[in-house]
């Protein structure tokens, strides 16, 4: 397979798989061969075994990191912090791309971000939606409130007042708490109705002091 064969097969995909080459006659060794040369050449990334993307100038698309998240491992979605800063729930800008899965948990430094999935059971796994990245691109993201929630299940202690207020919570007015607490107490967990519970005080003293001003 020559490089320009490779651009005209995989040159508007943001990321590819190695399986999107196979098609036809082609020899798999040889396409693994060809595509170890051009990742040392530096003229595409690896993202994870099997997974790429065409580095600059040969990029047509940025890849956004939630779609590259996804890819990563298959059946995840983005959650938590980044998701919260998706949303401008949080202030901070969150260096590590952070989803859940029902597989291993793991975390890969890649040259297009470090990814974090942190394990969830099957029954968590919901709550999420297919969000338009612009360019083309989307990806599975938590709603608001399941992000927080994912985030408190996961993380020790973070039921706590004192945790979530640490987390800098702004634009509560954004966060449904209604669906904060319809999945606490469709999840059954003590700690997420705890959390729901220090939600609602913090989303009032929110109001209280707006109204002050």
């Amino acid at each position: 397979m020559k490089f320009d064969e490779l651009l005209r097969i995989v040159g508007d995909e943001p990321v590819f798989e190695t399986g999107l080459l196979l098609a036809g006659p082609t020899d798999p060794a040889d396409v693994r061969r060809q595509l170890s040369r051009w990742v040392k050449a530096g003229s595409l990334y690896q993202v994870r075994r099997g997974l790429y993307a065409l580095a600059p100038p040969y990029q047509k698309v940025k890849p956004h990191p939630f779609l590259v998240a996804n890819r990563m491992v298959r059946g995840s979605y983005v959650s938590c912090q980044s998701a919260l800063a998706h949303y401008g729930l949080i202030p901070e800008h969150v260096p590590v791309t952070v989803s859940v899965t029902a597989a291993r948990p793991g975390q890969w430094e890649t040259p297009l971000g470090v990814f974090a999935f942190h394990h969830l059971q099957p029954a968590l796994l919901r709550g999420y939606r297919l969000l338009d990245l612009g360019g083309g691109q989307r990806a599975f993201v938590a709603t608001p409130a399941k992000a927080l929630l994912d985030l408190i299940y996961l993380y020790p202690g973070a039921d706590s007042a004192a945790y979530l207020r640490e987390l800098r919570l702004q634009n509560l007015e954004s966060l449904d708490l209604a669906e904060v607490w319809r999945w606490a107490e469709t999840l059954d967990r003590p700690k997420l109705k705890r959390a729901a519970a220090v939600l609602d005080e913090l989303a009032r003293a929110d109001v209280e002091e707006y109204e002050r001003l």
